[in-house]
C-alpha cells in the first residue's frame, strides 16, 4: 500500500503506532499481548502496527529490536 507513513509515540502511555496513511477506513486486530495490527477494511492489507509498553519491550531506544508475531516483506515495497 502506498501512502505517507505516520509514526506516533505517546510517552506517558508508552504506546508506539506506525501507520501508512491511506484515507481509507481501518480496523485493529490484537495479535499478541499489547500488539495490534491495523488493516484496511476493504482489502485486509496490513497498514500498521501499535505496540503498547514499547519501552519495556524494546530495552534500548538507541538500537530498537523487537520480536514481532508476524512477518513483514520489505521486498514488496517500491517507490
Amino acid at each position: 500500500m502506498k501512502g505517507k507513513m505516520n509514526v506516533y509515540y505517546d510517552e506517558e502511555g508508552d504506546y508506539l503506532e506506525i501507520l501508512i496513511k491511506s484515507g481509507r477506513k481501518t480496523y485493529g486486530e490484537d495479535i499478541a499481548s499489547g500488539i495490534t495490527i491495523f488493516k484496511d477494511e476493504e482489502t485486509d492489507e496490513v497498514i500498521g502496527i501499535g505496540i503498547l509498553n514499547f519501552r519495556k519491550k524494546s530495552k534500548n531506544l538507541n538500537e530498537i529490536e523487537l520480536d514481532l508475531p508476524f512477518e513483514i516483506n520489505f521486498s514488496m515495497m517500491t517507490k
